[in-house]
C-alpha cells in the first residue's frame, strides 16, 4: 500500500477540530453537576492523560478525559446520564409514525400507485446517462452499497488528485487498506500513525462525458466523451466514484433531511434539493387542460424527495437550459390554436396562432428572445430531459420482475423483462391531473432558456427540446414516487424492536450489555432514541432545529450533525459548506445570520441565552447522524467509508476518534464485544433476505472494469469495458443474502445489449 501520511497530530488541531460531541449530547443538568465537581477531578486529569500518551494530548482532548471522567462519577453514583434532555422516547419502531406531507393530496391522487412509479424509478437502468445506472446502483445491498473494485476518490473535496491506495483507479480493496488511518495501537488515538490516507471509498457511476441530448426510443443518451485526467488507467477513462460513501436509504424516510450534509432539505420544491432555499424553482399547473401557469411547490417532510431528484438530473441536463425565465401564465384559445403568455402582472409576453415547426435548432429560437429575458430570474429547472427520455420506453426494459414482487408483480411480464404498463399510464395512475394533464406542448431552447407555449401537434412527433406537461414536471413525479417507495422500506422487525416491545430473551445478556453501554457511554446521545440518530423528524421537531451544545460557550449547532474526527474537517467541510446559492447549509449559520425564516419557512428556535453575532458555530466537517439498523450488511463505514468491520468501529469510539471530537472511552475487550454483539442485533432479517418490501427487480451494476489499477481493456472510444454484476430478481419471499464488502462477486465481464 501507498499512503500519503496528511494527517496533523492531536496537539496541532485547531479549537474548531477538536469539538467532542460527547459534549454535544450530555445534558445542560450534566453540566451543571460536572461544573460542580470539575475542580476536585482536574486533578486526575493530567495523570490519567499519561497513562494515554497525555504529553501528545491536546488541551481541549484533555478536558474531554475530565468530562468523561465526570461520566463516571456520575453513573458510579447512581445517576443515570441523560444524554439528550426531551428527546422522544424509545420505543418499538413500528410504533414510531412515518413523516408524511399534509399537503400530498394536492399531488398524489394513489399512494400504491405512487409506491410502485417510485419503485419501478429507483431500480430502472434506463434512467441514466448510459442506461445501465439507477438510484438503486449505490443502494443494491440493504440500501447501501457492497461492491470494492472501482470504488475509490482521491479525496477530490479536499483538493487531493492523487489515489493513495494503489496509486490508481480499478483497484480491488482488500481487508489490509482499512482502516484508512492505521494505528500502531489501535486503541490510543496518540500511538504512532502506520498508515493514512484521504481517500474515500466511493460508489462509482458514469464515466466522463459532455451531454449532448437524449435519443428518442433508447436508454443511452447521445454524449461526447472527455479524457479524464483523474480517474483513468493508461489513459483510458474509467468509471467516476463519488466523494462520499452511500449510506442507506433503508429507513431513511425517518431523517428531517438527507444526505450527509443535510442538503436535501425538508421542504421539497418539485424540482431540486434546495427547496425554499432556491425561491425561484417554480413547476407547471394546468388549471384545465387550456391552460397552464408557474407555480412553486412547497410539500414539508419530504426530504426523501429532494434527495431523489438531485442524482439523476444534473448530468442529463444541459447548463443552458438553466438560463434566466420568468413566471408566466399561458392560454390556449377555445376557438382556435391562438396561444397567449402572460407574465404574472398579467402584460402579454407571446403570442402565437399556429402550430410551430418541427425543430431541433435552437439557434432557430435564439432571434426571438426579447428584452425581458435580461431582466427574467434564474429558475433551475431540473428532470425534463429525464423525462422525456423515460416516457419513451417500456419500465424496467431490460431488468426481469419477479411474478411475486411485493409492488410490482401484477404488472411483471415474467419470464420476460419488463411491466406491462406504460410510463405515462404509471403517471397518471398515481398524480393529481393538474401536474400532467394538459393539451399544450413546451418548447425549450437551449441555448436561451426561452420557454414558447402551443398547442400539442396532431401530426408529428415532438422534437427533443419540446415538452409535453408530464415530461416537463417529471422532477415531481420522479421525487414524490420515490420518496413513496423509499417510506416504505422501514426495518421494524429487528431483535432490537422486539427487546423495545418487551421481548427480554429477543436479545442475548451480552447484545443487552451492549444497550445499556450504548445508553450510559453517551452514544445515544448522537443515535437518539426509537431511530438511533438525532437527525430524526422527531427529535429534531422536538428539540428544534438547532440547539446550544452544553460546553464551555455553549456553541450553536444543527441538530443531528456532529464533527466526530473521522478525517480533519478541512478535507470535507460538510455542513459548513455553500448550498449552491450563496448560503450555509448550516441552519444555525442561517439563524446568526437572519435568514432562517426565509430559507427555510419557519422561525429559528429560541435560544437560552438568545443566538448572537459572536457566537460560535459548529458546522465545519459536522455530518448527519446515520441511523444504525442493518449496520451489520453496510460496510465500509462513516462518511469516507473508511472502515471495514464493526470491530473497528468501536476501537475508534473507544480511543475518542482519529483526529479528535471525541472522549477517550478506554473500553475492554467485553465491553467491546458486548457493542459489537448490540449492534448485530439491529438488524431486520427481512433485510439480509431480500424478503417484502426489501425485494426487488433484476439489476447489473457496473463493478469495476476488467484488468486492475495497472491496465484495463479500451472499448474503442477510450472508455473501459466494463464488468457488471447481477443482482437476481427477488419476489416478496426473498433469497438468498447479497454478498458482503470485500465478498468475490460473479460478473458477466460484458456491457448489456443495447
Amino acid at each position: 500500500m501507498s499512503h500519503g501520511l496528511k494527517h496533523k497530530p492531536p496537539n496541532e488541531l485547531s479549537n474548531k477540530e477538536n469539538e467532542t460531541v460527547f459534549y454535544r449530547f450530555v445534558a445542560r443538568f450534566f453540566a451543571k453537576l460536572a461544573a460542580t465537581f470539575l475542580a476536585g477531578i482536574r486533578l486526575f486529569t493530567s495523570f490519567l492523560a499519561r497513562q494515554i500518551g497525555g504529553d501528545r494530548l491536546s488541551r481541549k482532548l484533555k478536558t474531554s478525559i475530565t468530562i468523561a471522567l465526570l461520566v463516571i462519577f456520575t453513573v458510579l453514583t447512581g445517576h443515570t446520564v441523560s444524554a439528550q434532555v426531551g428527546s422522544p422516547p424509545i420505543v418499538p419502531l413500528n410504533q414510531v409514525s412515518i413523516p408524511e406531507p399534509d399537503n400530498i393530496g394536492e399531488f398524489i391522487r394513489n399512494k400504491t400507485a405512487a409506491i410502485a412509479l417510485g419503485k419501478t424509478l429507483f431500480w430502472d437502468m434506463q434512467l441514466g446517462t448510459d442506461g445501465n445506472v439507477t438510484c438503486a446502483t449505490c443502494h443494491f445491498k440493504a440500501g447501501a452499497d457492497s461492491r470494492s473494485k472501482n470504488q475509490i476518490n482521491p479525496g477530490l473535496k479536499a483538493g487531493d488528485r492523487v489515489f493513495n491506495l494503489a496509486g490508481a483507479p480499478n483497484y480491488q480493496l482488500t481487508a489490509a487498506d482499512f482502516p484508512f488511518h492505521q494505528l500502531e495501537d489501535p486503541n490510543n488515538i496518540a500511538s504512532r500513525v502506520i498508515s493514512d490516507s484521504n481517500d474515500i471509498a466511493g460508489s462509482q457511476g458514469v464515466f466522463r462525458a459532455d451531454f449532448v441530448d437524449i435519443v428518442p426510443g433508447s436508454d443511452k443518451d447521445n454524449v461526447t466523451p472527455q479524457p479524464d485526467d483523474i480517474f483513468r488507467v493508461q489513459g483510458i477513462n474509467t468509471r467516476r466514484v463519488t466523494d462520499r460513501h452511500s449510506p442507506s436509504v433503508i429507513d431513511a424516510v425517518f431523517n428531517f433531511r438527507n444526505f450527509w450534509d443535510g442538503s436535501a432539505q425538508n421542504i421539497f420544491n418539485g424540482v431540486d434539493r434546495s427547496g425554499l432555499r432556491n425561491p425561484e424553482a417554480l413547476v407547471l399547473q394546468a388549471a384545465n387542460r387550456r391552460r397552464l401557469r408557474d407555480v412553486p411547490v412547497r410539500i414539508k417532510n419530504s426530504s426523501l424527495a429532494s434527495q431523489a431528484v438531485a442524482p439523476i438530473t444534473t448530468a442529463v441536463e444541459t447548463a443552458a437550459e438553466d438560463l434566466p425565465i420568468a413566471p408566466l401564465v399561458i392560454d390556449l384559445s377555445d376557438t382556435d390554436n391562438t396561444v397567449r403568455v402572460r407574465d404574472t402582472n398579467g402584460n402579454l409576453v407571446d403570442s402565437n396562432s399556429a402550430d410551430i415547426a418541427a425543430s431541433t435548432d435552437a439557434i432557430a429560437e435564439t432571434s426571438a428572445t426579447t428584452a425581458q429575458s435580461t431582466r427574467r430570474r434564474i429558475i433551475r429547472r431540473i428532470g425534463r430531459k429525464a423525462g422525456k427520455k423515460l416516457l419513451a420506453l417500456p419500465p424496467l426494459a431490460k431488468q426481469r420482475v419477479a411474478a411475486d414482487d411485493s409492488v410490482l408483480g401484477a404488472f411483471s411480464k415474467a419470464p420476460q423483462p419488463g411491466l406491462n404498463k406504460t410510463y405515462e399510464q404509471m403517471i397518471q395512475e398515481a398524480f393529481q391531473p393538474q401536474w400532467w394533464d394538459s393539451n399544450m406542448v413546451i418548447r425549450v431552447n437551449p441555448n436561451t432558456g426561452r420557454r414558447r407555449f402551443y398547442r400539442r401537434p396532431r401530426n408529428r412527433p415532438l422534437s427533443t427540446i419540446e415538452y409535453t406537461l408530464a415530461e416537463y414536471n417529471f422532477s415531481l413525479f420522479f421525487g414524490l414516487a420515490v420518496q413513496a417507495y423509499e417510506s416504505t422500506l422501514v426495518s421494524s422487525q429487528t431483535p432490537f424492536d422486539q427487546f423495545l416491545a418487551g421481548n427480554r430473551s429477543a436479545f442475548t445478556p451480552q447484545q443487552q450489555q451492549g444497550w445499556q453501554l450504548f445508553t450510559r457511554r453517551g452514544c445515544i446521545g448522537c443515535h437518539a432514541s426509537t431511530e438511533l440518530t438525532a437527525a430524526s423528524f422527531r427529535n429534531v421537531s422536538g428539540r428544534g432545529r438547532i440547539g446550544r451544545a452544553p460546553i464551555p460557550g455553549t456553541p450553536v449547532e444543527d441538530t443531528g450533525f456532529f464533527a466526530i474526527g473521522v478525517r480533519p474537517p478541512q478535507e470535507d467541510v460538510a455542513l459548513g459548506a455553500d448550498d449552491g446559492f450563496g448560503n450555509s447549509l448550516s441552519e444555525a449559520r442561517l439563524a446568526q445570520q437572519g435568514k432562517f425564516s426565509q430559507l427555510l419557512g419557519e422561525n429559528p428556535p429560541t435560544l437560552d441565552p438568545p443566538l448572537s453575532p459572536s457566537d460560535t458555530i459548529l458546522a465545519n466537517g459536522a455530518f448527519k447522524t446515520p441511523g444504525l439498523r442493518n449496520v451489520e450488511l453496510t460496510a465500509p463505514y462513516f462518511h469516507n467509508g473508511g472502515t471495514l468491520t464493526l470491530e473497528q468501529v468501536i476501537d475508534f469510539y473507544s480511543r475518542g476518534g482519529d483526529f479528535g471530537g471525541l472522549p477517550v472511552l478506554n473500553l475492554t475487550t467485553n465491553e467491546k464485544q458486548a457493542f459489537v454483539a448490540f449492534l448485530r442485533g439491529l438488524t431486520d432479517e427481512r433485510v439480509r433476505f431480500q424478503r417484502a418490501p426489501f425485494d426487488h427487480p433484476q439489476l447489473f451494476v457496473p463493478n469495476g472494469h476488467p484488468g486492475n489499477q495497472n491496465a484495463v481493456v479500451n472499448d474503442g472510444k477510450g472508455q473501459a469495458t466494463d464488468d457488471l454484476l447481477e443482482i437476481p430478481a427477488v419476489g416478496r419471499n426473498g433469497g438468498n443474502p447479497i454478498p458482503d464488502f470485500l465478498s468475490n462477486f460473479s460478473t458477466t465481464g460484458t456491457t448489456l445489449s443495447q
